[in-house]
């Protein structure tokens, strides 16, 4: 079951340069920057309210986020819903037929994720996000 949005993720050519808009212009904190080797993306966390917009900077240029970037241009990248389960909403979803990306979890920068196939949800990349306990 869906409990809230916990992010909105946008690809960004530059964190910097992203920075002078979203820190500089509209007044939102970076509450950290992290790189996530495995998904090949350096990742700003702008918390707003009860959630977050997440800038991806790709790492490398053979990276999802920078093929995205190159097939689509910087833009939504995809939404993310915060989850109780994420294994057990991917099951869910699959059992109804559902295209999803992740069988199972798999590590994401400060949660457990799995994806929904654009597909599935009108061109949308949909993320299921199980957050870590502190």
């Amino acid at each position: 079951m869906l409990r809230k949005i916990d992010h909105i993720a946008i690809a960004v050519k530059s964190l910097d340069e992203s920075l002078t808009f979203f820190r500089d212009r509209l007044g939102l904190s970076v509450e950290k920057i992290v790189e996530v080797p495995s998904e090949g993306v350096r990742v700003a966390f702008l918390p707003i309210g009860d959630t977050e917009i997440e800038l991806l900077e790709p790492l490398a240029p053979d990276s999802p986020v920078a093929k995205f970037i190159e097939k689509k241009g910087p833009g939504l990248h995809h939404v993310a819903f915060d989850v109780a389960d994420v294994a057990g909403e991917l099951e869910r979803l699959a059992g109804q037929g559902v295209s999803t990306l992740d069988a199972r979890p798999r590590k994401g920068a400060v949660a457990d994720v799995g994806f929904v196939h654009p597909r599935a949800s009108g061109g949308v990349l949909v993320e299921l996000s199980q957050r870590k306990k502190p």
